[in-house]
């Protein structure tokens, strides 16, 4: 520390602002160094420079907390607000606020306790989110012909999952390694579900029919790797049926509940990721002796039914004999049958014509009908002649009547008037008198004139007939035409 000075005060030292400020970041980072504090995040705040910012805050206190950019990737966990933690790091001091904090280096969680509510906090968002839907989850085909492991290279993990597959129904086994617990493990792991999710089908490397994400048993905190939202998301998003198997059967992740299967163990998943070859021999041999022994009994029953059809059916030679008998006694029959046929129609025959009578007989009798009808004709002309002349001789005696006389010489004077009249105004009667009808070449009437063009053809129509000419220039004259 600098000199110090004395004032008007007596003995009581006189210090800077600087140098208080220095005095107590030196005593804080001397006395305490290196520590480990304990408390719930809050107030967590992320800065685009990439430093973050939080608190760490008990019953009884709370203490600001940093950062740093570069200590991010090595931090262990990422932040969450209300996740207790247990933060490594430094106190120091900040000068221009007078105030100190803890810069954080290493975060982990406080117990099991804080990582349970951490994963029951994570999973109760994600179900909410529907990413653990049964209708989410694929199929697990009966017979893969790849089957991709997403686990460590080194350890049983693999070894067992080979054993188990090698033993039940040899498949090809596509493994893509990866570290299952510490830093960067989630990143690797879910970088590994999407890699295997993005092979296209029919590309160099072979797409896996079913995925297998793996692990041995551990505790709470080596599992967090699969309890991270990256690593759920990703399983959750592939489309190849996944089944996890991580941990032992009493060890529960995240992962479980976005996977298509869970398996309590790594050779209980290669178990489910392949059928056994015995056990499908064995069902097929069994199938097919099921399938025989009902296409067995399929035939027994037809054969019974067809027997029982058989005794229900006539005795075909019988019926064939019977047939042929009745056939040839209808023969029989009917060669009998025609002369007697023929015997009584013609018995018919002769009984007829001998009641019919003689042929003489019938043509007087005719002839004697004749005469009767014609004598009976020639009285009815007679009768009809005469009274044809009685009419006509009342009609004369009505027409050589005086009044019938005056009526039709009146009839015809009046008559002979209306003649003359039609005869006066009959277009004929002008005619006659030197005019003459004008047509064109249509045979419409033309009237004026001005409606006859040079050169047209006309129809002039006297008394007694018609000329056709061509109309020529105004005041014109020449042979064979009209000039208008």
């Amino acid at each position: 520390m600098s000199e110090t000075r004395t004032g008007p005060a007596g003995n009581i030292p006189e210090y800077t602002v600087s140098e208080i400020s220095g005095a107590v970041k030196r005593t804080l980072e001397g006395a305490f160094g290196r520590v480990r504090v304990r408390g719930e995040i809050t107030e967590l705040k992320r800065y685009p420079s990439g430093h973050i910012y939080l608190s760490l805050k008990d019953e009884g206190g709370k203490i600001a907390g940093v950062v740093w950019k570069s200590a991010v990737p090595r931090l262990g966990l990422e932040p969450e607000n209300g996740v207790e933690v247990i933060a490594q790091g430094r106190i120091t001091a900040y000068g221009e606020r007078s105030s100190y904090q803890l810069v954080i280096e290493r975060l982990e969680y406080a117990g099991a306790g804080a990582l349970l509510a951490r994963i029951e906090m994570l999973r109760l968002r994600l179900a909410g989110e529907g990413l653990f839907d049964a209708a989410r989850k694929p199929p697990i085909p009966l017979l893969p012909r790849v089957v991709g492991v997403v686990t460590s290279e080194r350890g049983a993990v693999i070894q067992d999952i080979r054993t188990t597959i090698l033993r039940r129904f040899p498949r090809p086994i596509l493994l893509w390694p990866v570290a299952v617990q510490g830093e960067g493990a989630a990143a690797q792991i879910a970088a590994a579900i999407a890699g295997f999710d993005a092979l296209p089908e029919g590309g160099p490397v072979p797409r896996p029919d079913v995925l297998i994400v793996a692990r041995g048993g551990g505790s709470l905190e080596d599992l967090m790797a699969f309890n991270e939202e990256a690593v759920v998301r990703a399983a959750a998003a592939c489309r190849i049926p996944l089944i996890s198997a991580v941990g032992h059967e009493t060890d529960t992740t995240l992962i479980d509940f976005a996977a298509a299967r869970r398996a309590p163990t790594p050779t209980a998943a290669a178990e489910m990721a392949v059928p056994s070859r015995s056990e499908l021999a064995a069902d097929l041999a069994q199938k097919a002796a099921r399938l025989i022994g009902a296409l067995n009994r399929l035939s027994q029953e037809c054969r019974l039914r067809l027997q029982r059809a058989e005794r229900g059916l006539p005795d075909l030679p019988a019926l064939v004999g019977t047939a042929r008998q009745r056939l040839d006694d209808r023969a029989a029959r009917l060669l009998l049958a025609l002369p007697n046929l023929v015997a009584a129609r013609r018995a018919a025959l002769v009984d007829v014509e001998r009641h019919l009578p003689a042929p003489w007989q019938i043509i007087q009798a005719r002839r004697n009908a004749m005469a009767l009808l014609g004598q009976r004709l020639r009285s009815g002309l007679q009768h009809a002649t005469a009274q044809r002349r009685e009419g006509a001789a009342r009609i004369t005696h009505r027409l050589t009547d005086a009044p019938l006389r005056a009526a039709l010489r009146e009839a015809r004077s009046r008559l002979e008037g209306i003649a003359g009249r039609l005869e006066a105004v009959s277009p004929e009667a002008v005619l006659k008198r030197g005019f003459i009808l004008v047509f064109d070449r249509k045979g419409a009437p033309v009237t004026q004139a001005a409606a006859v063009k040079p050169g047209a053809e006309l129809r002039l129509h006297f008394a007694d007939g018609d000329v056709r000419t061509v109309a020529g220039g105004r005041g014109e004259q020449r042979q064979g035409s009209l000039a208008l």
